[in-house]
């Protein structure tokens, strides 16, 4: 199977996006559903050095991993397996996310950014790389329902409906962990105000463009955007 030019594209802007923003370094991948049997994962490379053309690769959900793809590629096939509603994941390695994690926290749910992941991600509490099928279905059990899960010491998954959506959750939950960072560090983990149910459902909206308007942000001046497309 072949993957479309524009699904191509898309997940070289996505990728580049991530490491734009510091949420990936030279570690990281991201991938989008292509069918109920395959999905398409990024070039095996630092994601911000993917250049315009670079191919990514299409992956079976079930079987084996294509020759050069990446070991914790694993963790997408098992994700799209059990979650139908996922099109797109996220793999990286945001640096408050992992300074949270090395201590078997994750985000609480403070500012409205923190709204869109419940009462918080879920949390891996291993640091070993994820590079056979039993393990990466382990993690994904621990994820749960949640749209995310924090890997103490070894980065973070996020999942979503859409791949753009799935990089803003992304940059929104190392947000999520930089407030708190400033919180802990602040000593007001007593005083700081963790929103409640009912507020996180009311905040964690879609509408008046805030995932578009994100993305646009997050996405802007990348070299395969074109000019309508940057001020949409």
């Amino acid at each position: 199977m072949n993957a479309a030019p524009s699904d191509q594209r898309a997940l070289r802007i996505a990728a580049r996006a991530l490491a734009r923003h510091g949420l990936a370094h030279a570690y990281g991948h991201c991938s989008l559903r292509l069918d109920d049997g395959h999905f398409l994962v990024c070039a095996s490379q630092p994601m911000g050095l993917i250049a315009p053309g670079d191919p990514g690769t299409v992956v079976p959900i079930f079987g084996a991993l294509p020759a050069g793809v990446l070991g914790e590629v694993r963790l997408h096939q098992q994700i799209y397996q059990r979650q139908a509603h996922v099109n797109a994941v996220t793999r990286t390695m945001p640096p408050s996310l992992m300074t949270l994690g090395t201590a078997r926290r994750t985000p609480r749910p403070r500012h409205g950014m923190g709204a869109y992941f419940g009462s918080g991600a879920a949390l891996w509490d291993d640091p070993q790389l994820v590079r056979d099928d039993d393990r990466a279905a382990a993690v994904i059990d621990a994820m749960g329902s949640a749209n995310a899960i924090v890997m103490r010491g070894n980065g973070v998954l996020v999942t979503s409906d859409k791949l753009a959506k799935a990089v803003v959750l992304t940059w929104y939950l190392e947000d999520a962990a930089r407030i708190e960072l400033a919180v802990l560090a602040a000593g007001l983990q007593d005083e700081s105000v963790v929103l409640d149910a009912n507020e996180r459902r009311q905040r964690a909206t879609d509408a008046g463009g805030i995932f578009e308007r994100m993305w646009q942000y997050l996405a802007a001046g990348d070299p395969e955007i074109n000019i309508q497309e940057e001020s949409a």
